[in-house]
């Protein structure tokens, strides 16, 4: 297995109306590197985000949901999710800033 540098790990962030919410207390929700770990995340924002610093990050991995097409059943793929809780004097991420 390669080595996954900082610019592998976020995959793209998730816009959803609870995610939209969360970015009001500084949360911030990201698809990642299914073998990404927290210190991996941790790194990847504070490099991509200038000025950001994270307080905590809360990993989740999600299973693929169950699809049918006529008689044929397959399933989505897995994803991993991870929710960045930056602190109080960390600058916000210019991605949200425009939605």
């Amino acid at each position: 297995m390669a080595a996954i540098e900082y610019y592998d790990v976020i995959l793209k962030p998730v816009i959803t109306e609870k995610s939209m919410a969360d970015m009001g207390d500084k949360k911030y929700t990201f698809y990642v590197h299914p073998d990404a770990n927290k210190f991996m995340i941790k790194d990847a924002v504070e490099k991509m985000f200038e000025g950001t610093k994270v307080k905590s990050v809360n990993t989740m991995n999600l299973d693929g949901k169950t699809r049918r097409r006529g008689r044929t059943v397959g399933k989505t793929a897995k994803r991993k999710k991870a929710i960045v809780q930056l602190t109080e004097e960390s600058k916000e991420i210019e991605i949200f800033s425009g939605l």
